[in-house]
């Protein structure tokens, strides 16, 4: 089944949208395919190529999402991107999730690097809010660490 992705700021105002395909669900998560839809973008930690596979796993009750990326041409993993966020919302016509800023990439090796911490910091949140983030944050980090689901290889 069809879906419509909307990336919203920590406003809650849509910065971008796609489609993708529902793999699974249960009452508590989501996850979908979609394809990377921007030019490729060498971010220098990171080569972004249109095209490449994401399956996306995105949370009603957790403050994350994880992106596994797979290379358009190969299909080998590339790695994850994980972006600290508001829990994910349905609204009968489309996912939505609040970007927080504060965002992890693991390698397929188990590297990781911590991204934008500065502007999560810059970012007007209740004390409680704060908290969850860097909570989920460090839970994040142990499932990567301990290569447990969706960060199996």
């Amino acid at each position: 089944m069809s879906l419509r992705i909307v990336k919203c700021d920590a406003n809650s105002q849509p910065v971008w949208e796609y489609d993708g395909e529902i793999v699974a669900q249960d009452a508590s998560w989501i996850c979908v395919e979609a394809h990377f839809n921007v030019p490729d973008r060498d971010d220098g930690y990171f080569v972004w190529q249109e095209g490449d596979r994401f399956v996306e796993y995105y949370f009603y009750d957790r403050y994350y999402n994880i992106n596994r990326i797979h290379d358009r041409d190969t299909h080998a993993l590339r790695g994850w991107y994980c972006n600290i966020a508001r829990p994910a919302r349905w609204t009968g016509e489309a996912l939505e999730w609040d970007d927080l800023e504060l965002d992890v990439f693991v390698y397929p090796d188990g590297d990781l690097i911590l991204k934008d911490e500065e502007a999560f910091q810059q970012l007007d949140l209740g004390a409680d809010e704060r908290i969850a983030a860097i909570q989920s944050l460090n839970e994040l980090m142990e499932l990567a660490m301990h290569q447990l689901p969706p960060f199996d290889r």
